[in-house]
């Protein structure tokens, strides 16, 4: 392809790209397709010889699209967001123009600085400790095991003797932390079995003095407390884990406390909200995603840590070919995590941080606090809806309960709800378990969601309730 091919092509793309934020709305939310049917529209062999453009373009209209669903809707209120914005757009199209591989200064020294700079700005926008530093991870999973495998490494003396170390290391979390961190337990090599699962009180949060109990008794038999991971917004009800008094307990004993705020840390921009985060200056690390609620495109997770040079221990390495005469002066951040490659995900950041501004951000987040508190008031004073969950965010756990079903039939009832609901296109709303009860989950984070989307998923709601005669 031709440079006046390519320039034309492009214009054509923004386009479209421009005509679907303004009209992602009139889509369905949920891709309506069933397994195989993309597969059977693409060919099984690739194209002996090039094809152009234009018909390429037509298949990706034709059989992609709808098989997409569609995160950027106004309707999402799934899952998390995933948000991202037109000038994070603008910026990834200038990252893959660039194609530059961002793994040490000298490939390219303004990703770098770059990097460190919206780094520093973002740990003073939540409120973290001055002197924590920060590195921009693909995603908080990745993140949480970076963290596990520091703790690890500081546990065993970075290497020293681990073959002969005959007592297992333990880690800790609560019942409702995320999935991330059993797998990080897993790829760490601690073993699944040594991954403490804490019980958390009635508002789904870690109890402390269950914490400080398994702990003391993991000592007692010999084997190594090693690290705690603790939850800031977990993914089924929002709940937020006491930091001080988990950080208190992991200072005593010694152990690297994790913080996951991977969706609710964007909620620190607010001082009304640093409340969520009191504590964390008794904490190793700290992961939250700017790609889930600060208008970022996937990917981009900002993972900071109290003590860099504890980090680039655990993964600095010095092969000769990737040495510079620059290493002493310089952040290398390929020995800040675990892959060599990087991409420059700093220009994103700092577009959007540049074009809305800190305010921008905070009007965003406040508002859809606001939302969300407004769809539990309606919960609140429905009959038959009740919350299953305290609302510390933007996410709504409820469900339908007439008073008159057992639980079995009150988990398909609300199973049915939420299908016909999601049927419709308009929304898109998803569940979890608590407390074995099947639970609704309305979260509101999307850039483009007004008041006037989550008013119609409550009449979605009540409406198709009544039609399922519940």
């Amino acid at each position: 392809m031709d440079i006046e091919l390519f320039r034309r092509h492009g214009h054509e793309f923004v386009d479209w790209v421009a005509e679907y934020f303004k009209s992602v709305e009139n889509l369905p939310v949920m891709s309506r397709v069933q397994p195989g049917d993309i597969r059977k529209k693409i060919p099984p062999a690739p194209p002996e010889n090039g094809e152009p453009m234009e018909r390429i373009f037509e298949d990706f209209k034709s059989h992609i699209l709808p098989g997409m669903t569609h995160w950027q809707h106004p309707g999402w209120f799934a899952y998390f967001p995933a948000n991202n914005s037109p000038a994070s757009v603008l910026a990834e199209l200038l990252t893959a123009g660039l194609g530059a591989q961002c793994m040490v200064w000298q490939t390219s020294p303004a990703a770098a600085e770059l990097e460190e700079t919206v780094m520093d700005w973002l740990r003073g926008m939540i409120g973290l400790p001055e002197d924590w530093a920060g590195v921009i991870q693909d995603t908080a999973s990745t993140a949480t095991l970076c963290a596990l495998l520091s703790a690890r490494e500081v546990s065993t003396g970075f290497g020293a003797n681990r073959r002969g170390a005959r007592d297992p290391l333990v880690v800790y979390a609560s019942t409702e932390a995320h999935s991330s961190v059993e797998k990080a337990v897993k790829i760490a090599g601690l073993g699944a079995e040594n991954l403490r699962l804490i019980p958390v009180d009635e508002h789904f949060a870690l109890i402390p003095g269950r914490l400080e109990e398994a702990v003391a008794e993991d000592a007692r038999r010999g084997l190594r407390p090693c690290a705690v991971v603790a939850t800031v917004g977990s993914t089924s009800s929002g709940a937020v884990d006491p930091l001080r008094a988990v950080g208190e307990i992991c200072r005593r004993r010694s152990l690297w406390l994790h913080v996951d705020a991977a969706y609710a840390g964007t909620a620190a921009v607010l001082p009304e909200m640093r409340g969520l985060l009191d504590g964390v200056e008794l904490a190793d690390s700290l992961v939250f995603n700017p790609h889930k609620w600060m208008l970022t495109n996937f990917d981009c997770s900002a993972y900071f840590v109290r003590d860099p040079g504890l980090l680039i221990r655990t993964f600095e390495v010095h092969p000769e070919y990737l040495k510079t005469g620059r290493d002493a002066v310089v952040k290398n951040y390929r020995d800040w995590g675990i892959p060599l490659g990087r991409r420059f995900r700093a220009l994103k950041l700092w577009f959007v941080i540049r074009t809305y501004g800190v305010e921008g951000v905070r009007s965003l987040v406040r508002e859809h606090l606001r939302l969300a508190r407004l769809f539990r008031s309606w919960v609140e004073a429905h009959p038959r809806f009740e919350l299953l969950a305290p609302v510390n965010l933007s996410l709504v756990c409820f469900r339908w309960n007439d008073g008159r079903k057992n639980e079995l039939e009150l988990s398909a009832l609300n199973k049915r709800l939420m299908e016909a609901v999601n049927d419709t296109g308009k929304v898109f709303l998803t569940h979890t378990a608590l407390n074995g009860r099947f639970t609704l989950r309305l979260v509101v984070g999307q850039r483009t969601t007004e008041e006037r989307h989550v008013r119609l998923a409550w009449e979605l709601l009540t409406s198709e309730a009544e039609k399922l005669g519940a």
